[in-house]
Protein backbone atom coordinates (compact mmCIF):
# COMPACT_ATOMS: atom_id res chain seq x y z
CA UNK A 1 0.00 0.00 0.00
CA UNK A 2 1.61 3.72 -1.07
CA UNK A 3 2.47 5.34 2.05
CA UNK A 4 -0.25 8.01 1.94
CA UNK A 5 -3.20 5.17 2.01
CA UNK A 6 -3.93 3.60 5.05
CA UNK A 7 -5.97 0.45 3.36
CA UNK A 8 -6.23 -0.89 -0.26
CA UNK A 9 -8.86 1.26 -2.31
CA UNK A 10 -12.49 -0.82 -2.01
CA UNK A 11 -13.50 1.15 -5.16
CA UNK A 12 -15.66 -1.06 -7.55
CA UNK A 13 -13.31 -1.91 -10.68
CA UNK A 14 -11.88 -5.48 -10.34
CA UNK A 15 -8.61 -6.28 -12.02
CA UNK A 16 -8.82 -2.73 -13.76
CA UNK A 17 -9.06 -0.30 -10.99
CA UNK A 18 -5.43 1.84 -10.08
CA UNK A 19 -2.96 1.73 -8.07
CA UNK A 20 -1.55 -1.93 -9.62
CA UNK A 21 1.63 -3.33 -8.91
CA UNK A 22 2.66 -5.06 -12.16
CA UNK A 23 4.72 -7.92 -11.27
CA UNK A 24 7.77 -8.64 -13.92
CA UNK A 25 7.47 -12.33 -13.06
CA UNK A 26 3.62 -12.16 -13.99
CA UNK A 27 3.85 -10.80 -17.27
CA UNK A 28 3.03 -12.27 -20.13
CA UNK A 29 4.42 -11.26 -24.00
CA UNK A 30 1.76 -10.87 -26.41
CA UNK A 31 3.53 -11.38 -29.76
CA UNK A 32 -0.25 -10.52 -31.84
CA UNK A 33 -0.09 -7.23 -29.93
CA UNK A 34 0.14 -3.77 -32.81
CA UNK A 35 2.09 -1.30 -31.90
CA UNK A 36 0.72 1.92 -30.22
CA UNK A 37 0.36 4.98 -32.45
CA UNK A 38 0.53 8.47 -30.66
CA UNK A 39 0.05 11.69 -32.53
CA UNK A 40 0.08 15.10 -30.40
CA UNK A 41 -0.37 18.21 -32.16
CA UNK A 42 0.83 20.48 -29.45
CA UNK A 43 -1.77 23.00 -30.92
CA UNK A 44 -4.33 21.05 -29.08
CA UNK A 45 -3.20 22.09 -26.00
CA UNK A 46 -5.46 24.83 -24.21
CA UNK A 47 -4.13 25.54 -20.24
CA UNK A 48 -2.57 24.35 -17.24
CA UNK A 49 -5.22 24.34 -14.14
CA UNK A 50 -4.96 23.43 -10.30
CA UNK A 51 -7.51 21.31 -9.39
CA UNK A 52 -6.97 21.75 -5.97
CA UNK A 53 -4.08 18.66 -5.30
CA UNK A 54 -1.84 18.67 -8.49
CA UNK A 55 -2.18 20.33 -11.86
CA UNK A 56 -3.92 19.74 -15.13
CA UNK A 57 -2.70 20.47 -18.37
CA UNK A 58 -5.98 19.99 -20.73
CA UNK A 59 -6.35 19.84 -24.83
CA UNK A 60 -8.77 20.36 -27.14
CA UNK A 61 -10.26 17.20 -27.31
CA UNK A 62 -13.25 18.61 -29.40
CA UNK A 63 -11.35 16.92 -33.00
CA UNK A 64 -9.01 13.81 -33.57
CA UNK A 65 -6.08 15.74 -34.12
CA UNK A 66 -4.25 14.24 -30.68
CA UNK A 67 -5.07 10.72 -30.62
CA UNK A 68 -3.98 7.54 -29.64
CA UNK A 69 -4.65 4.02 -31.87
CA UNK A 70 -4.07 0.68 -31.87
CA UNK A 71 -2.34 -1.63 -29.21
CA UNK A 72 -4.91 -3.48 -27.68
CA UNK A 73 -7.32 -0.74 -28.70
CA UNK A 74 -10.27 -1.50 -30.10
CA UNK A 75 -10.85 2.52 -30.92
CA UNK A 76 -9.03 5.39 -31.38
CA UNK A 77 -8.89 7.34 -28.09
CA UNK A 78 -8.77 11.41 -28.18
CA UNK A 79 -6.26 12.97 -25.69
CA UNK A 80 -8.05 15.49 -22.65
CA UNK A 81 -5.45 16.11 -20.44
CA UNK A 82 -1.69 14.75 -18.17
CA UNK A 83 -1.16 15.28 -15.03
CA UNK A 84 1.37 13.89 -12.37
CA UNK A 85 1.46 12.22 -9.31
CA UNK A 86 4.53 12.77 -7.23
CA UNK A 87 5.74 12.50 -3.38
CA UNK A 88 7.01 14.87 -0.70
CA UNK A 89 10.23 12.53 -1.32
CA UNK A 90 11.95 11.13 -3.86
CA UNK A 91 11.64 7.04 -2.66
CA UNK A 92 7.45 7.04 -3.81
CA UNK A 93 5.46 9.58 -5.59
CA UNK A 94 3.83 7.46 -8.32
CA UNK A 95 0.73 5.99 -8.45
CA UNK A 96 1.64 2.15 -9.40
CA UNK A 97 4.55 0.00 -9.03
CA UNK A 98 6.67 -2.13 -10.45
CA UNK A 99 7.34 -5.30 -8.43
CA UNK A 100 6.40 -3.11 -5.44
CA UNK A 101 9.07 -0.15 -6.35
CA UNK A 102 7.99 2.85 -6.21
CA UNK A 103 9.23 5.55 -8.75
CA UNK A 104 9.41 9.49 -7.76
CA UNK A 105 6.76 10.45 -10.07
CA UNK A 106 4.52 9.29 -12.55
CA UNK A 107 2.95 10.89 -15.87
CA UNK A 108 -0.64 10.19 -16.54
CA UNK A 109 -2.04 11.19 -20.24
CA UNK A 110 -5.61 10.44 -20.32
CA UNK A 111 -7.60 9.40 -23.23
CA UNK A 112 -11.08 8.74 -24.12
CA UNK A 113 -13.05 6.53 -26.57
CA UNK A 114 -14.78 9.29 -28.91
CA UNK A 115 -15.77 6.92 -31.35
CA UNK A 116 -18.00 5.12 -28.78
CA UNK A 117 -18.88 7.89 -26.44
CA UNK A 118 -20.20 11.51 -27.56
CA UNK A 119 -18.54 13.09 -24.23
CA UNK A 120 -15.58 12.46 -21.98
CA UNK A 121 -17.95 12.78 -18.96
CA UNK A 122 -20.11 9.96 -20.36
CA UNK A 123 -16.77 7.76 -21.18
CA UNK A 124 -15.44 8.02 -17.99
CA UNK A 125 -18.19 5.85 -17.11
CA UNK A 126 -17.63 3.09 -19.38
CA UNK A 127 -15.09 0.04 -19.32
CA UNK A 128 -14.02 0.94 -22.30
CA UNK A 129 -13.90 4.83 -21.61
CA UNK A 130 -10.76 5.51 -21.00
CA UNK A 131 -7.44 4.47 -21.88
CA UNK A 132 -4.84 6.12 -19.61
CA UNK A 133 -0.40 5.83 -20.64
CA UNK A 134 1.53 6.17 -17.62
CA UNK A 135 4.87 6.60 -17.93
CA UNK A 136 7.21 6.49 -14.26
CA UNK A 137 9.92 9.26 -14.14
CA UNK A 138 12.77 8.71 -12.33
CA UNK A 139 15.06 12.26 -11.23
CA UNK A 140 17.73 12.33 -14.46
CA UNK A 141 19.00 14.50 -16.94
CA UNK A 142 17.87 18.30 -17.81
CA UNK A 143 14.59 17.77 -19.71
CA UNK A 144 13.75 20.26 -22.16
CA UNK A 145 10.37 19.67 -22.68
CA UNK A 146 9.21 19.18 -18.87
CA UNK A 147 11.13 22.56 -18.10
CA UNK A 148 9.08 24.56 -20.39
CA UNK A 149 5.85 23.13 -18.04
CA UNK A 150 7.96 23.80 -15.05
CA UNK A 151 8.40 27.17 -15.99
CA UNK A 152 4.98 28.01 -15.93
CA UNK A 153 3.79 26.25 -12.81
CA UNK A 154 4.49 29.53 -10.81
CA UNK A 155 1.50 31.22 -12.85
CA UNK A 156 -0.81 28.38 -11.63
CA UNK A 157 -1.17 29.61 -7.90
CA UNK A 158 -5.24 29.26 -6.65
CA UNK A 159 -7.64 26.28 -7.50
Amino acid sequence: VHPLWQSPLTIPGGTRQSPINIQWRDSVYDPFLKPLKITYDPKTCLHIWNNGYSFLVEFDDSTDRSIIVGGPLENQYRLKQFHFHWGAINEWGSEHTVDSKFYPAELHLVHWNAVAYPTFEEAVMEGDGLAVIGVFLKLGAHHEGLQTLVDALPAVKHK
